[in-house]
């Protein structure tokens, strides 16, 4: 009979303790200076902030995650960055939904406010504007690299149905 006691009280432990490392990591990212891969993060802190004229993304071709944060949710999060054309956007996956919304909170925010953010890339941060772009020949850009160098499923039917959203991560205003 004894057993039969002690199982569930493992089956607590082994539910317990991932929980209790997953939330205290959460817990502990909200603050920190940028996020972590898995969690968003605090404000940025550290990091030159940019001064000159504008740069040659294109070196962000060999650079798979940069650092984004919105400055109206003071917060932090890792995203894919796509550079065409001399300019630089990100996308927002998921927004079809009302889980998506909230998973993604930070694009509903910057699309309906000022949109003001900064960009950070290594130990340098860039002071910029997100700004949603819905249509134009910049779509297009968008779509060729992204699908190029993250192998996306993204098209124009996903952007225009309100599934992926994409910003332009445009000079400071």
């Amino acid at each position: 009979m004894r057993p039969l006691i002690v199982l569930p009280q493992l089956l607590g432990l082994v539910i317990l303790v991932p929980v209790v490392i997953v939330v205290t990591l959460w817990l502990d990212a909200r603050d920190a200076d940028g996020p972590s891969v898995i969690f968003r993060g605090g404000v940025f802190t550290t990091g030159d902030i940019y001064q000159g004229p504008e740069p040659d993304w294109s070196f962000t071709d060999n650079i798979r995650l940069v650092e984004l944060q919105l400055n109206a949710t003071e917060d932090s999060r890792t995203t894919f960055i796509i550079e065409s054309n001399g300019r630089i956007f990100v996308t927002c996956d998921y927004m079809g939904t009302s889980l998506g919304r909230l998973w993604k909170k930070w694009a509903v925010v910057a699309a309906e406010g000022d949109g003001a953010a900064e960009l950070r890339i290594g130990s340098t941060r860039y002071e910029r504007t997100l700004r949603r772009i819905e249509t134009g020949p910049e779509l297009d850009w968008v779509i060729e690299k992204k699908t190029e160098k993250y192998r996306s499923l993204i098209n124009h039917d996903l952007i225009a149905n309100g599934e992926i959203w994409v910003f332009e991560i445009a000079p400071k205003i």
